[in-house]
């Protein structure tokens, strides 16, 4: 359910865009994805656990284990809350080293602080990440019988756990539509010039009411690849980008 306030803002300036251009732009993302890393949420999400190799970040990496699937939303919610800050190289080595030890609330619970925040090295924050993912574990064990909501409201009632995080959670870890927007995928809707928002919020918001549901659960992926391979926050590529000549974007880049 969304509070007035967000659906009034649901109404906010949607600049001129019509399907024929997402289902376009979409299908050149799409394309475009092939050539980058798979970030390491949605990784674990399709393939369940990591391998025991490390650096390199796609599906060879990954043990695809269907006895794991009752695991994936769990694991979905602790590796977002690991990546937070953090870059991915960095989460894969952190949740594989965690889910190796312990993949559910109660193994989790059962390890001391310091060797929680040992295995989970060096994530950002790492200290501030391991009381709270305990804290979330003790949570889920008590009021969720050991299960992680599958519902955004209730998502949001987890300490640390934002909009972000819970929309991950809900599309990745359960298959439902879920709009996850972090800092690149309110950045380019807007250089796209799509939307005129402020805020990811305000972002989510409005494409909520714009993007057809089909691309909720692609869009993150796609728009975080793209953004940090091509559509930069500083330093765009935009002499390599295919969507370039329908882009809004006044300060484009030449080669």
């Amino acid at each position: 359910m969304f509070t007035k306030k967000e659906i009034n803002l649901k109404k906010i300036d949607i600049k001129r865009v019509n399907l024929k251009q997402i289902d376009l732009f979409m299908k050149i993302l799409g394309e475009e994805y092939k050539k980058f890393k798979t970030p390491i949420v949605t990784e674990i999400s399709e393939f369940g656990k990591l391998d025991a190799n490390d650096t390199d970040i796609n599906t060879n990496n990954f043990n695809k284990n269907t006895n794991n699937a009752d695991k994936i939303p769990f694991k979905v919610l602790i590796s977002t809350l690991l990546s937070l800050r953090t870059k991915d190289e960095t989460t894969a080595k952190a949740s594989y080293n965690l889910f190796n030890i312990a993949d559910t609330p109660q193994k989790i619970l059962s390890l001391p602080t310091k060797k929680l925040e040992k295995i989970i090295y060096p994530v950002g924050f790492y200290k501030t990440k391991a009381r709270r993912i305990k804290d979330i574990c003790d949570i889920l064990i008590k009021k969720y019988n050991n299960k992680v909501p599958d519902d955004i409201d209730e998502l949001l009632k987890l300490k640390g756990v934002g909009r972000k995080t819970a929309n991950l959670v809900v599309s990745l870890g359960y298959g439902k539509p879920g709009l996850c927007i972090d800092t690149h995928c309110h950045r380019i809707p807007n250089r796209w010039g799509w939307i005129t928002t402020k805020t990811p919020f305000e972002t989510e918001m409005t494409l909520r009411n714009i993007l057809p549901q089909k691309y909720w659960k692609e869009f993150n992926d796609y728009l975080v690849a793209f953004g940090q391979n091509v559509c930069r926050p500083v330093g765009p590529r935009c002499y390599e980008c295919r969507l370039e000549k329908w882009c809004r974007y006044s300060k484009k880049t030449v080669k």
